[in-house]
Formats: C-alpha cells, structure tokens, sequence
C-alpha cells in the first residue's frame, strides 16, 4: 500500500527545493528534458511524488541521478515551480537517505552545524601542530600518513556501506533480484560514467560543462594519486614533482571557473546554490591551490620556517576528507555513477 507522507514538501525544502507544489501538471519540463522518454514523464514523474509525498517510491529510485540539472526545465517552467532545483534536493535528501551515519542530512540541513564541524576540524590540526611541537618534518610526516589512511578508512567505514544501502533501496528492495551475469555485463557502465560523466553528453548546451567536469575528475584523481601514492608534497623525484605542478594548476584552474560561474549566477545551476555547493567547489580549489603553494614552499626550502602553510593546506585536506567527501555533495560523484550502473543493471532483464 502506498504511503504519503504530507509533511515531506516542507522536508525537502530543508534540502534546498523551493515552491514546487505550484506545479500544475502542464508537461513543459517533460517536453524539453533530454531524458524524457515516450514512457517515462520525467522529471514531471518525481515533481508530482514529491508534491503528493511518496518518499517510498522516490527513496528507491534512481532517476534523481541522471538528472546534470542543464536547468532547461526550471526556464522553461510557467510556474517556478523549479523542477531542476527539486532535482538537486532530492539528490541531497537520497544522500542523506544512504547516510547510515545521519551525518549528511544534519549538515545539509543545518549550516551552523556545518561551521561548527569546520571549525573543528581546523582545531585538531592545530592541536596536532601543538603536539608536534610545530616541527615541519614530523608534521608532514603524520599529514601524509593522514592522506593514506584517511581515504581508506572513509571509503570502507562510510561510503562503502552506503553503496550497499543505496543498491538494497533501489535493486534488491522493489524485487529486481539481477543475476551476477548482470552485475558483471553491467561493470564497464559504472566506470565509463565515473571517469568519462558521458551521461552529461546528452544534456543540450552543455558540452563546455561536461569537458571541464571531465579534466577535473581526471585532474582530482590525479592529483590524489600524486600526493597519497608517490607523496608529492615530500618527494625529491623532478619528474613527479613537474608532474604534480602541472596537476595541481590544472585542478584550482578548472575549479576558479566553477566558482566564477557560481559567482556570476548566470546559469540555472548557479542561481540557487547551497552551502554544500559552495563548500565543494571552494575547498577543491583549495587542494589545488594549497598543494601547489606548499609543494613551491618545500621547493625554494621556506618551508621548515613557514609551516603554518602546510597546516592551511592540512586543514583543508582534513575538512575535505572527513566532512565534504563522506557527508557532502562529492559522494553525488559516487552516487550517480552507481546510480548509472545500478539502472544499466535493472534494464539487461
């Protein structure tokens, strides 16, 4: 039997959704969405579950991800009523909704407990700073350590399970049951779309976008396997030392655009952002950006008597690792791959 919650519009407005019970029903985000289909109503399907309240069915669905938010339907909607933006807030409440830790959707509900959980961040890097004394080679030491350890542990202890909730919501809940042939047809999707994001192709205008979302995945993964694997920050090799450089502008180039683009908010993703969206592309900047500093600091040996610019670089990989990776919109990365994969999956029936 279907349940309605009729409190969940005023839920989903926590996660950023704005009036879009104004939706009348007339169609037009249908008809200029990319992923509409002649069977599918989308995303006028999910506008009017959300509007009658129908989380069960929205919990198990995976369309939410396909959506790039190109934001042709919220300009071409004669009542604002927003489809693109719902969209983005139902990715965020589904977020929340994989979240065994409860942790996602206190942060994007709440901004000051999302400052607070930055500020206490940036008080344990400097309280480690204290404990070694501010000492460069210890603490850099430790902060690489910290690089290796901290991506695993998130990934095995947090995401990991997640993925599990997610597949049990979407596939093993409504009684799909796919076969392990399937899963293993199915495993060249999840990769294509986690590194390539071709899915964003097929959205109109949008080419620009994806070519820059795909030099930044590239670049971030990169980058990741420069500082963790062959420890860049710390190395004498020149060749991944040149390397890294090139990475690291690549990455807080690309990034310094996103947030341009938000800045000006001229396009329909801008115009709405959240502390979430800002958090994301500000602090991946950052990596970039601090990375490059501290790597030239370590270079022209300034470092050992300014290591207060490894401990911003530390304090900013420490808040991207523990907060906006595990809790914030980098898992939509995650999420929307295995999204992908899961709905490849489900149609080799």
């Amino acid at each position: 039997m279907t349940k309605i919650d009729r409190k969940f519009s005023k839920e989903l407005k926590k996660y950023g959704a704005f009036d879009f019970t104004s939706c009348y029903n007339c169609g037009n985000c249908t008809a200029v969405c990319s992923l509409a289909t002649k069977d599918e109503a989308f995303p006028r399907e999910l506008v009017r579950l959300s509007a009658l309240g129908i989380k069960e069915e929205i919990e198990s669905s995976l369309k939410p991800w396909s959506c790039y938010y190109c934001g042709e339907c919220s300009t071409y909607c004669p009542q604002s009523a927003n489809p693109g933006e719902l969209m983005m807030s139902l990715r965020r409440w589904l977020t929340a909704r994989y979240d065994w830790t409860g942790f996602s959707g206190l942060l994007y509900r709440s901004l000051p407990l999302l400052v607070v959980a930055m500020l206490l961040a940036v008080t344990g890097v400097i309280l480690f700073a204290f404990f070694n004394k501010f000492e460069a080679k210890p603490i850099m030491h430790l902060g690489h350590l910290f690089e290796m350890f901290a991506i695993g542990t998130v990934f095995v202890v947090i995401l990991l399970p997640n993925i599990i909730r997610m597949w049990y919501l979407a596939v093993i809940r409504p009684g799909t049951n796919p076969s392990l042939a399937r899963y293993i047809k199915g495993a060249g999707t999840l990769f294509i779309h986690m590194f390539t994001q071709k899915r964003a192709l097929g959205c109109d205008n949008n080419q620009r976008r994806w070519f820059e979302h795909f030099i930044l995945v590239i670049g971030y993964l990169t980058l990741l396997l420069m500082t963790v694997v062959f420890d860049w920050l710390g190395t004498a090799n020149p060749i991944i030392t040149v390397a890294g450089y090139i990475v690291s502008i690549i990455v807080f180039s690309v990034t310094a655009d996103f947030v341009k683009e938000r800045i000006k908010a001229k396009r329909e993703i801008s115009r709405h952002s959240r502390p979430s969206d800002w958090l994301f592309v500000i602090w991946l900047f950052l990596m970039g950006f601090t990375a490059f500093i501290v790597r030239l600091f370590v270079d022209v040996d300034l470092i050992e008597n300014n290591i207060w610019i490894y401990l911003i670089h530390l304090t900013v990989l420490v808040q991207w690792a523990m907060i906006i990776v595990p809790f914030g919109k980098w898992t939509h990365f995650l999420y929307r791959s295995f999204a992908l994969y899961f709905q490849e999956i489900i149609k080799k029936r």
